[in-house]
């Protein structure tokens, strides 16, 4: 993808911000103008980066075990029918609940601390990849299974050099998609309980109507969002060619 078309879109949406601000004459502490926010992004700057910090280790852990996990329950789903059974409803009706409800629970469970953020993370995120690369292992071609089965491979030859591969592509989608849900996951659960993180820092500045910096926390979230998802959208992307290749 160019830059330069983001770039444009970019500096479009500040202007159009700015104009907004300006025609309608609306006090910084209802909506700040793009420059005042940067000015409290950059005297806040020591501030934001540590906040950012902690952040980054939740949404980065949580990605990690949770695309695990994920990875882990869809090899179970596929090579047993018993669990499929068993397990699949179980998936399907934790879905019904709202992720969202649970961020009090584990906060008492696992305390103020990082894991009841990654925690929240890695549950935002395990239904989606387990369900990509679940569904990805169950459409493996059939003439690929035909023809394994001609040469009496073993399950575990089927699965490892012909489903695994033939799903990478599914499985690249759902990591992808945690990489956009797993900062919700963590922001959240930062604000039901939180000392540390760009969340708390959203809370913190509204409560002492600090707009400004509460705009600049909550844009510096969405810069970090959106470079995770570049970065791992060009991880997927690779491995994606290393199959094929």
């Amino acid at each position: 993808m160019k830059p330069w078309p983001v770039l444009a879109a970019t500096v479009f949406a500040l202007f159009l911000w700015q104009a907004i601000v300006s025609l309608t004459g609306l006090p910084k502490f209802i909506l700040p103008g793009p420059v005042i926010v940067a000015q409290a992004w950059w005297d806040n700057l020591a501030v934001i980066a540590e906040n950012t910090l902690v952040t980054a280790a939740e949404v980065l852990i949580g990605l990690v075990i949770g695309v695990a996990l994920g990875v882990l329950t869809a090899l179970h789903l596929a090579t047993s029918r018993t669990a499929r059974l068993l397990v699949q409803p179980i998936l399907v009706f934790t879905q019904a609940l709202p992720v969202f409800a649970l961020a009090p629970i584990l906060t008492l469970w696992l305390g103020f601390g990082l894991w009841s953020k990654i925690a929240m993370a890695v549950l935002i995120i395990y239904f989606p990849v387990t369900a990509s690369f679940f569904d990805g292992l169950m459409r493996t071609p059939q003439g690929y299974l035909d023809l394994a089965r001609t040469m009496q491979a073993t399950p575990l030859r089927v699965l490892w050099h012909i489903r695994v591969p033939a799903a990478l592509p599914s499985l690249a989608s759902g990591i992808r998609l945690a990489a956009v849900y797993a900062p919700i996951g963590a922001v959240i659960g930062e604000w039901v309980g939180a000392s540390r993180g760009l969340g708390y820092l959203m809370l913190l500045a509204n409560g002492r109507a600090k707009t400004d910096l509460m705009f600049a926390a909550m844009l510096t979230l969405g810069v970090f969002s959106v470079l995770l998802h570049l970065v791992v959208r060009r991880l997927t992307r690779d491995l994606g060619r290393h199959v094929r290749s």
